[in-house]
């Protein structure tokens, strides 16, 4: 079968919206396919992102049969059919042909790592049912990486089309052009090398955070067609911390958790998968903020209400960010940033009117350190309270505290006065008091710096938008658990 012209560019790793019991949002998946429409080239369904693992045979064929009625031919939609045993690949993949599936994405059988031969006979058995095959290596996932010499093999299966490398290895990839590209197409599906893959002769993307950037991968693959590889590097660069947070910790997860926030109602992945955990708390503090920089979380306006005083502010929100934010009397947040784990930063927080609780807590508080000075005011404008979790007992462990952690405290309150969660009307109001913590061992004064900016900054967003939730924290109750695992 010749190179696949069609298959190039950009297509999401779409994923599975859930609703609150967990059965298919078909409502949600077809907002989710209008919203990508114009920036995209095609799309993958019931794939790695879209929890392939997770979905009976029947969800996974219903969600490729809602994508196909609502695309109505205008883009290609390739249907997710591996599994581990050949029957149901085979099974999946025939009725995949039924359904308007382009191609099949399949692949390498996971879970019992068959040898060399027995993934090419498995291969070689869904060739026969005549629907193009895009090859699919994702190791971290199936737990085998295809060697170049294998898909070298499998290439020449008179049905496949295509090779998708997940693996991130690019010379891995490289050896694949050298071998196959003039045979079948490759496609990249790992985020960070996106650009790199391109630029040294990949044919298009599959990748999951295709899900909420699609018009800024589209931007790239665009100007690396046309040989304007600076532009597409400096995309790339741009991006290239959103990607790291999706490739490097639960995909299906962040990507939704993303979703939810840019206002698109997909719901959680299916369990084991939980906010919180291999997609943690601070991975989604950070996705916010990336997605406010991409312009994908906008600025809308919210009022402040600080006793007789009306404050209009604008703040990049979310569906959780509330229009009207009152009872200033006291307020708390909370921040976990790492890593490495000895400069891990956990704050907690405060905020409360002049003449209120948190103001009288800070009087006495000073007062009953007086002379010893271990607690201090660090910022005058709103005054800020630095309040130690651990006692310092040597002049580094100082210098982190009262230096680098306080240098990190400020910049997260600067940035805060930027981008409208304390804004400047109501700085002469308000009063924080933050708990700081630094552990005894560490060393690393910039990323003291930088977590305990990141954790200030994460514990004055939830403190003024009520975060976690009620639901949230039903919803996480089970797995709730404090970060310093145990370690004897």
């Amino acid at each position: 079968m010749p190179r696949a012209e069609w298959l190039k560019g950009i297509y999401p790793a779409i994923v599975t919206p859930f609703n609150k019991d967990e059965t298919i949002n078909e409502q949600g998946l077809r907002d989710l396919v209008d919203y990508l429409m114009k920036d995209v080239d095609g799309f993958v369904v019931a794939g790695t992102t879209g929890e392939f693992v997770y979905l009976s045979d029947e969800e996974r064929l219903r969600t490729l049969e809602i994508v196909v009625d609502h695309v109505k031919g205008k883009v290609p939609v390739i249907a997710g059919t591996g599994a581990s045993s050949t029957k149901n690949t085979v099974e999946l993949t025939r009725k995949s042909v039924e359904l308007g599936a382009k191609a099949a994405l399949v692949v390498t059988p996971y879970y019992f790592n068959p040898t060399w031969k027995e993934i090419y006979e498995h291969f070689d058995a869904v060739n026969e049912v005549g629907l193009p095959i895009i090859l699919y290596n994702i190791p971290q996932c199936a737990g085998m990486h295809q060697q170049w010499w294998t898909t070298e093999g499998l290439a020449y299966l008179s049905n496949v089309i295509a090779v998708k490398d997940s693996s991130g290895d690019m010379p891995y990839m490289t050896a694949l052009f050298e071998k196959i590209r003039t045979k079948i197409n490759i496609l990249c599906g790992y985020d960070e090398v996106g650009t790199a893959a391109l630029m040294s002769g990949a044919d298009g993307l599959i990748l999951a955070s295709a899900n909420m950037i699609p018009d800024i991968w589209q931007k790239i693959y665009r100007h690396v067609q046309k040989g304007e590889l600076e532009e597409a590097r400096q995309l790339q660069q741009k991006i290239q911390k959103l990607v790291r947070i999706v490739a490097r910790t639960s995909g299906n997860q962040s990507v939704k958790e993303g979703l939810t926030m840019m206002g698109l109602e997909v719901g959680h992945s299916r369990r084991p998968s939980m906010p919180g955990d291999a997609f943690r708390h601070e991975d989604k503090e950070e996705l916010r903020i990336e997605l406010e920089i991409l312009g994908k979380i906008k600025p809308r306006e919210t009022t402040y209400i600080l006793g007789n005083k009306k404050i209009h502010t604008k703040v990049p929100a979310t569906p959780q960010t509330p229009r009207v934010v009152d009872n200033f009397a006291l307020k708390v947040g909370e921040g976990f940033a790492g890593p490495p784990y000895h400069e891990i930063a956990h704050t907690d927080l405060l905020i409360g009117l002049k003449g209120g609780p948190v103001d009288i807590a800070i009087e006495r508080a000073l007062k009953a350190d007086a002379g010893a000075g271990k607690m201090r005011i660090v910022h005058e404008t709103p005054r800020t309270l630095l309040v130690p979790t651990i006692t310092t007992r040597t002049k580094k462990q100082e210098e982190l505290l009262y230096v680098h952690a306080v240098a990190g405290l400020k910049w997260a309150i600067e940035a805060s006065i930027e981008d409208g969660f304390l804004p400047k009307e109501m700085l002469e109001d308000v009063v924080l008091l933050a708990n700081v913590f630094v552990h005894p061992a560490a060393a690393n004064r910039q990323r003291v710096k930088v977590n305990n900016y990141k954790a200030a900054r994460y514990a004055i967003r939830k403190a003024i938008e009520g975060r976690p939730t009620l639901d949230e924290i039903l919803y996480q109750k089970e797995s709730v658990r404090h970060p310093f695992k145990y370690t004897p």
